[in-house]
């Protein structure tokens, strides 16, 4: 019985164009990760920073499977459309299927964040953090979630700890003397 039952799950896999159930882990990249954050710590201009970065971007965008990888690949390119609803519903199919897989939150987030949810944004930007602790670019957008929810020493906090990876994120100016997540009286 147990073989009939087995062979009629692939036979429906097989006719109906079905791809796996279960999303396999991530590939770690972490080693990588680590000595790029090395790398752009040291980068001597902006121009090799954005290099570095974007290396990194290949990392995280790196997704666990050919399923999960067209899916993240469909949501981004909705979002770069600016079909919001589109991306987001390609990113909830993605953390459905990879709940391990960090960058699905992540991009998630950024999809909330363009529509103003910062809530929901906060929300996805912990969980990918927490699978992933040194992802620069979710501390960021946690950085600016925070603040557009008036949040600024939170945002102040975290986005220190992002530039303390990454000194050449683009938000750095925010941090800056005059700039709104400015530790003022604080070292930084």
């Amino acid at each position: 019985m147990r073989h009939l039952a087995a062979f009629m799950l692939s036979c429906l896999a097989a006719t109906s164009g079905a791809v796996a159930d279960t999303c396999p882990m991530a590939p770690d990249h972490s080693a990588r990760l680590d000595a790029l954050i090395v790398e752009i710590q040291r980068a001597p201009s902006e121009a090799q920073a954005r290099q570095i970065s974007n290396q990194m971007w290949e990392f995280w965008a790196d997704a666990p499977n050919e399923q999960s990888q067209a899916i993240l690949d469909r949501g981004m390119s909705k979002r770069a459309a600016w079909d919001l609803l589109g991306a987001l519903e390609d990113f909830d199919r993605l953390v459905a299927y990879c709940p391990d897989y960090a960058e699905g939150y992540n991009q998630r987030a950024f999809v909330n964040f363009l529509r103003q949810d910062f809530a929901a944004a906060l929300v996805d930007l912990d969980r990918a953090l927490t699978l992933s602790p040194r992802h620069v670019a979710a501390m960021s957008g946690k950085a600016l979630s925070l603040m557009a929810l008036g949040r600024t020493d939170e945002a102040s906090l975290i986005l220190d700890e992002a530039l303390a990876l990454n000194p050449w994120l683009p938000e750095r100016n925010l941090a800056a003397p005059g700039g709104p997540l400015e530790r003022k009286g604080q070292d930084i």
